[in-house]
């Protein structure tokens, strides 16, 4: 396929001779033929020309969840896959948190198999444990040669310190990265919401801080111990940032994420008891919120993720303690970021960490693959359900302003817009 955009503003730090900078861009089978600040339409290409057109290399996202296998009713793959696209996203990880779990080899394999050919490349988590039931590590090589980026029971505490211990010394052999999800389920116990002044005026079981950065510390002196890679996602308050910076300054290997919404959206969204706001981790207070947001801009926080999680209608329109948890995020991502960060850290955000798993990150060059997001970053508009391309709705942005629309992606020689 060959395209021509127009005047299309390019959004790249790292390239500062292009960065800010309008040009014509001229892709050929798939590759950046040219870039100029003018080039003629070719015959056989096609031309974009849209209203404030922006250009960035493809975003990328650590953690999105779809359905399939065993939930398609909340999302399919061809579904998912198609979502992510048209938001901007060129790169996504899966979690695995499918019927049956992935924590075979052949289990990543079918997935790599549903997921290939598309412009939107799928990368899959692999189950830590097998069935994800923290009790015995799943088959971590296996699943590693198979395709698999990283190792995850999703959402999940991993109960057993010793457990840890021994997945993070043996992926070492080969240079494998283990999640471990922040929370301690004992501390949780049946908690929901954030533990404060909002769960207590709700008569809401609460979450303190301190299941969080319980585990978070229990991890971090484990992996000083044994050395190897550890993830932690979705990190949810202040203290967090703050073990997680002394950590970094100690040497140790260790990245973490945040959910957008957990950068948006804080407890005091709970009052009028709207499932949707029930996610894990839980909203918190807005201290936390603010450290977040300083933990980002200070480089502790090492990248974004939607915390993309479609749920079925039967499971959010019940009462606020039956609800599962979970948001989609992923078409409200760039408009939520884009406001709070602006736009040169919303693009930086969203187009790092690739490497952190093992994959390639694109350059925006002549002679290399073209791997782009296109957009216009200005347009302001209230997010309601026609913005939704997922099959569910679960969305806490709707009725949300956000800022910026995407028109798609060029990567893998395709077009998705």
């Amino acid at each position: 396929m060959n395209i021509l955009l127009k005047s299309a503003k390019i959004v790249c730090p790292e390239n500062k001779a292009l960065h800010l900078k309008k040009r014509d861009i001229l892709i050929q089978k798939g590759v950046i033929e040219k870039i100029a600040v003018s080039i003629d339409s070719p015959s056989n290409s096609k031309t974009i020309n849209y209203k404030n057109l922006h250009v960035s290399l493809g975003w990328f996202d650590s953690s999105v969840s779809f359905g399939e296998p065993g939930f398609e009713e909340r999302e399919t793959i061809d579904n998912g896959i198609h979502v992510a696209g048209t938001s901007g996203f060129t790169d996504i990880l899966l979690n695995p948190n499918t019927n049956p779990i992935p924590d075979t080899s052949s289990d990543i394999v079918f997935i790599k198999e549903r997921a290939k050919a598309n412009s939107t490349n799928l990368y899959p988590l692999g189950s830590l444990t097998k069935k994800s039931e923290g009790k015995e590590l799943a088959e971590l090589f296996d699943m590693k040669n198979a395709g698999a980026v990283a190792f995850y029971d999703f959402k999940k505490q991993i109960p057993n310190p010793n457990l840890l211990k021994i997945a993070l010394l043996y992926a070492q052999n080969f240079d494998g990265l283990v999640f471990s999800f922040p929370q301690d389920g004992q501390i949780k116990g049946k908690g929901m919401v954030h533990e404060g002044e909002v769960s207590t005026k709700l008569g809401l079981k609460g979450i303190p801080d301190l299941a969080e950065e319980l585990q978070v510390s229990r991890d971090l002196f484990i992996l000083e111990y044994t050395g190897g890679k550890l993830h932690i996602p979705t990190i949810s308050t202040a203290n967090s940032v703050k073990l997680i910076a002394n950590a970094k300054k100690k040497g140790l290997d260790i990245s973490c994420s945040v959910a957008i919404h957990n950068l948006v959206f804080t407890d005091e969204n709970l009052e009028e008891f709207d499932t949707n706001y029930k996610v894990s981790p839980p909203l918190r207070s807005k201290s936390d919120c603010k450290a977040l947001i300083k933990g980002l801009k200070d480089g502790v926080i090492d990248f974004v993720t939607s915390d993309h999680i479609p749920i079925d209608i039967e499971e959010k329109r019940v009462e606020f303690d039956n609800a599962t948890n979970g948001t989609i995020g992923l078409e409200s991502a760039f408009g939520s970021l884009n406001q709070i960060c602006g736009l040169e850290m919303a693009i930086s955000l969203l187009t790092k960490g690739r490497e952190r798993f093992g994959i390639a990150s694109p350059v925006f060059k002549e002679g290399e693959k073209a791997c782009l997001t296109l957009f216009d970053p200005d347009l302001e508009a209230v997010f309601n359900l026609d913005d939704i391309k997922s099959t569910s709705k679960n969305s806490m942005f709707l009725e949300s302003k956000l800022k910026g629309k995407i028109y798609g992606i060029i990567n893998n020689n395709q077009l998705s817009i």
